[in-house]
């Protein structure tokens, strides 16, 4: 794994935000600042951080994945 590659806990970071923030919007009610226009805005903006933090984790896993290959391929 690169040192220096930002995808990794930037993916966590997303990850555990989103998740908070979904938890924030499961316990939102009708009436609530939460609420715009019958849509649950932390419901739904949790769930895209989720999924960008998922897709910044898969891209880091895939990345050291192809670095192994290229460390144990024989020249």
């Amino acid at each position: 794994m690169n040192f220096f590659d930002l995808r990794l806990p930037l993916g966590w970071l997303f990850v555990i935000l989103g998740t908070l923030i979904v938890c924030a919007g499961f316990g939102a009610q009708v009436t609530s600042e939460g609420m715009s226009l019958g849509w649950n805005v932390d419901f739904l903006w949790g769930a895209v951080m989720i999924g960008f933090g998922l897709i910044c984790l898969l891209l880091a896993r895939n990345y050291a994945r192809k670095q192994e290959r290229e460390k144990t391929k024989p020249s």
